[in-house]
């Protein structure tokens, strides 16, 4: 049985929500994150336990099934895919990739997600630095760091972000460092872990907060 657009997001989100503790995603949790009441989480939930695509036990969280886990991984490797796409080859900036993959990430047809991978040359990360899984559900193994975590002296390449707010992709378009970019690694402060980077032959300082939501290459 084929689940609706807000099941697959359920889904979606149960397993991000997952990936940050090692116990089930609670009620309150999820309703948090989808910006509905907690009633509603639990009505859904209990659908999606009916259907076998989590498991669900009161006051002890809900979890995904083997099914529901790869249905879930599917639907992030069909979003970051398309983020991709948008970004490289339609024109849409960092900053608005998230919005129309959330409509296309929906889409049934496994051929065309397949040919969109083999045609963008296989991806191994989408535009904000999250990694792509492959057709089977495997991630690739990471070949990055925070920017508050690089050596002092190397040269590197912005790979992606954790922070996806407009104010902060403003910031970042501002300073030049979008997607690819590289620079050197200056100095870091002990003082306030803020760092100074050579981009374009130029000095820029970024604080911390800044650069620990940057991922880089190491």
């Amino acid at each position: 049985m084929a689940q609706s657009f807000t099941e697959e997001n359920y889904l979606k989100h149960i397993y991000k929500l997952s990936k940050k503790s090692d116990k089930g995603v609670s009620t309150n949790a999820l309703a948090e994150r989808l910006d509905t009441k907690a009633s509603s989480v639990t009505d859904m939930i209990k659908k999606l336990a009916a259907k076998k695509l989590v498991n669900y036990q009161k006051y002890q969280g809900v979890t995904l099934t083997n099914k529901g886990q790869k249905i879930a991984v599917d639907i992030i490797r069909k979003h970051r895919l398309w983020e991709v796409f948008l970004l490289e080859h339609l024109g849409f900036g960092w900053d608005e990739v998230h919005e129309v993959a959330e409509e296309l990430e929906h889409i049934k047809s496994a051929t065309l997600v397949d040919r969109l991978d083999k045609f963008l040359g296989h991806p191994k990360y989408d535009p904000h630095g999250g990694p792509i899984p492959d057709s089977e559900g495997n991630f690739p193994a990471p070949a990055r760091v925070k920017l508050d975590e690089l050596e002092v002296g190397k040269q590197s390449k912005v790979m992606g972000i954790t922070e996806h707010s407009e104010s902060f992709l403003a910031y970042m378009k501002k300073v030049g460092l979008d997607l690819g970019v590289e620079f050197k690694l200056m100095e870091r402060h002990d003082f306030d872990r803020s760092v100074e980077i050579e981009l374009n032959g130029k000095p820029v300082q970024l604080s911390h907060d800044v650069a620990k939501n940057i991922f880089v290459a190491y």
